[in-house]
């Protein structure tokens, strides 16, 4: 009886040392997870998960809340979004985020063997996490040049050719068209969700930035993709594009 009362103390204390690690690796009780949240989270994703162990994904209710909090723009919005802070401070941890996402969009992009996406809508999700990011990234590098300069001239061209980047950077995102056999209907209707949104939002931004090559771009796709629901969201995003060209002659 005590070697078996002794074992059980000592396979409690085990599994609550587990839960405890766990809970810490994946905060989950914080109601926003900071740049060392997500540094330490990724790096647990990377390097933490056996091979023969499942990522979170939003399919298994033990590990979608993981997920969920991962890809949540809640997380950099709280702080880029606060009126009330500083240019400077709000850059930086935009920054800082961006750093961030560019190790997360490694998370969840490896395929099986008929090379399509194993975790499609992780890595869709993920990826649109940095498209919003990237808005407000840009945005307030932009400004901070506005708040230390003598005159606008004086950083009129270091602006429009940031605002050209972050177009250029968006692009990135109509990439996963060429891979679009590796993607279920669901995933195409993700991806497609995300370009309207996240598009439309940065035209609107920048409504009068140049968007010829992102527009002829598009068109090409257009001719390639097979999927109606890709098609229709670039026809939307083309047609906005075209809308701004309209204005911006008057």
């Amino acid at each position: 009886m005590k070697i078996i009362k002794f074992s059980l103390v000592l396979l409690i204390g085990i599994l609550l040392t587990n839960c405890g690690e766990k809970k810490e690796t994946f905060p989950l009780n914080k109601r926003y997870w900071g740049t060392n949240d997500y540094d330490n989270v990724t790096r647990t994703l990377k390097y933490g998960i056996q091979p023969d162990e499942k990522l979170p994904s939003f399919d298994d209710p033990e590990t979608r809340a993981v997920i969920e909090k991962y890809a949540d723009p809640q997380n950099y919005l709280v702080v880029l979004d606060d009126k009330e802070l500083g240019t400077k401070h709000k850059n930086r941890i935009a920054q800082e985020f961006f750093n961030k996402w560019q190790d997360m969009i490694t998370v969840y992009n490896a395929r099986d063997r008929k090379d399509n996406f194993i975790y499609e809508k992780e890595m869709l999700k993920v990826f649109q996490f940095g498209l919003g990011l990237q808005i407000r990234y840009f945005s307030l590098g932009n400004k901070e040049l506005l708040e230390s300069a003598d005159k606008e001239e004086d950083v009129r061209s270091t602006i429009d050719s940031n605002i050209q980047t972050l177009i250029s950077n968006y692009q990135l995102y109509l990439n996963f068209i060429k891979d679009e056999k590796s993607f279920s209907d669901e995933g195409k209707r993700i991806f497609s969700d995300g370009l309207v949104k996240y598009y439309t939002e940065l035209i609107e931004k920048y409504p009068k930035a140049d968007y010829k090559y992102t527009k002829s771009k598009m068109e090409a796709l257009k001719k390639k993709a097979k999927s109606d629901t890709i098609k229709n969201a670039l026809t939307k995003i083309i047609k906005l594009i075209e809308s701004k060209e309209v204005l911006n002659k008057k």
